[in-house]
């Protein structure tokens, strides 16, 4: 087995091996954010948008309960192994919509199966890239991870925009969106099969027991952090549920302009702009001032969505700028400290944790998002999302305190210390 070699400096980060694993984090997202259209599906196969809280929301139960048992397989498996899994697991949940025509078991568990897919792929990828990176250097290198997926998000829903055409949408539309999403896996299927492995005494050798996953959580507990992780999941139902029907209902329509593709463009790639720029910076000036400020550009955002009309469609650019920007802020940084307090042997736990708190927030957000939607209007589901946004980062600012303290009088003993 080839190891990966000790990384020391900045010049190990970016090689041909990192550029592989962001290359099939690339095409995996394009895949992925094709979904973003699973809305349309759900009401052409006629729900409204409770409906499509409770298939978001429900659909992501199943990869929840399993976040944990993912972790430990992880940890078991490598990451890479795991990687592949995910994959397949995606690309089965995305066909089996071909043979569906209503809302009944059967999409529940698809859905299921391509959330638990993304879901395993990004636990696998966040796991690998924390193993090879330099520890000082982790948060970037998962950011820098991260660009593949706004490279992604740069494509994958204008591409379904393409697919599903105007308002008058067929079967056959569907069936090329899904067929896509799942063809689309193998591109980087292949890429990570080139991939070379971690350390084979990175591997836990433990047993696969929800109980262990338990223990391991509690013994590395990473504290308040995981609040933020469950609000910015409850934040990222509304781009990747609730977008495409707030812009049908309002309706948001300049002629000839896909409106969620315009979304996506804006929010994507000034987020690469941001991430590529700012990419030293949480870990030269503080992951949590990061986060912080990231935090603060996020419930702006949920606010700025008030101005949009179905007179003025093109201020829709506004709330992509701020949540594309709170996005690439707050995504590698609050990963990274959850990550954090966990030994690279049990990163795969620590990373299931972090993404299991995610889907917390869209299971729990998504149909409590559709509920308020469908009964008070889309102005109260992006109100009290930022209320809840704003809230999780007082409580994160509050227990960051004693820290901040803390390094800033061991900075005041050795000036030379590096204080985050």
């Amino acid at each position: 087995m080839v190891q990966a070699p000790k990384q020391t400096d900045s010049s190990q980060l970016y090689d041909s091996n990192f550029f592989l694993a962001m290359a099939s984090q690339t095409c995996f997202v394009i895949a992925n954010t094709l979904m973003a259209h699973y809305a349309r599906w759900i009401e052409f196969l006629g729900g409204d948008l409770l409906s499509i809280g409770w298939v978001m929301g429900g659909g992501a139960v199943v990869g929840l309960f399993l976040r944990p048992t993912m972790g430990q397989w992880i940890n078991r498996f490598g990451p890479i192994t795991m990687w592949q899994i995910g994959y397949l697991l995606f690309a089965t949940g995305a066909l089996g919509n071909l043979a569906i025509s209503d809302l009944g078991p059967a999409i529940y568990m698809l859905r299921s199966c391509t959330v638990l897919g993304a879901a395993v792929v990004f636990a696998s990828g966040l796991t690998y890239i924390s193993q090879i990176a330099p520890v000082h250097r982790q948060a970037e290198a998962i950011g820098i991870l991260g660009v593949g997926g706004f490279l992604g998000m740069l494509v994958g829903p204008f591409l379904g925009d393409v697919f599903l055409g105007g308002e008058m949408r067929q079967r056959n539309d569907f069936s090329t969106l899904f067929i896509t999403a799942a063809v689309g896996n193998l591109i980087p299927a292949a890429l990570v099969l080139l991939l070379r492995r971690p350390q084979s005494s990175l591997r836990s050798r433990g047993s696969l027991r929800v109980s262990d996953f338990a223990r391991t959580v509690y013994q590395h507990w990473p504290g308040t952090i995981l609040f933020v992780d469950l609000a910015f999941g409850v934040c990222m139902a509304i781009p990747f549920g609730f977008l495409a029907s707030f812009i049908d209902k309002v309706p948001l329509q300049v002629a000839g302009v896909s409106m969620m593709g315009v979304f996506f463009w804006v929010y994507a790639g000034w987020g690469l702009c941001v991430r590529i720029t700012l990419r030293r910076v949480p870990d030269r000036f503080g992951r949590r001032k990061v986060l912080l400020v990231g935090n603060l550009f996020m419930c702006l955002g949920m606010f700025s969505y008030l101005l949009v009309t179905a007179e003025r469609p093109w201020l829709l650019v506004i709330p992509a700028l701020l949540t594309g920007t709170a996005h690439a802020l707050m995504f590698h940084t609050m990963t990274a400290l959850t990550i954090e307090p966990f030994p690279r042997e049990v990163r795969g736990t620590g990373s299931a944790l972090a993404l299991m708190m995610l889907d917390l927030g869209m299971i729990a957000g998504a149909p409590i998002l559709a509920w308020i939607g469908e009964t008070l209007g889309f102005d109260w589901l992006f109100t009290l999302t930022a209320i809840l946004l704003f809230t999780s980062m007082a409580a994160y600012s509050w227990s960051s305190i004693p820290v901040w303290r803390s390094r800033r009088a061991q900075q005041e003993i050795n000036p030379l210390s590096n204080s985050h």
